[in-house]
């Protein structure tokens, strides 16, 4: 999915800053939620061009499980985990979480590289 990510956003014209900003956060997200959610529960990745940058939203079926912060310092070379949404601040500032058809959905936007 990673690699998926880079190709068809470059395909459609996000250049490879962006692009690899947004496999990060894909994989993060992903991450969160197949372990808050489980091996086997069915997530939507949805990544797109826009005129201002890349959005990317990632659905999953499980809305009271909402992503928590831990208080791992994000320097902290002992942390095995816990910089997900640290990371998500930093490289998609705003993300949010939303109600949707299928649970619940984590939005964010990545602007273009200058």
């Amino acid at each position: 999915m990673r690699g998926l990510t880079v190709t068809v956003l470059m395909a459609y014209g996000a250049d490879r800053e962006s692009a690899a900003t947004a496999q990060l956060v894909v994989s993060e997200l992903v991450g969160n939620a197949k372990r808050a959610c489980g091996d086997h529960v069915p997530l939507v990745v949805e990544v797109y061009v826009t005129a201002f940058g890349i959005a990317v939203t990632v659905h999953d079926p499980v809305p009271e499980l909402l992503p928590h912060r831990s208080d791992v310092e994000m320097d902290s070379a002992d942390a095995e985990s816990g910089r997900g949404l640290a990371l998500l601040d930093v490289l998609a500032p705003g993300w949010c979480i939303e109600c949707s058809m299928v649970g619940k959905q984590i939005r964010c936007h990545i602007g273009r590289a200058v």
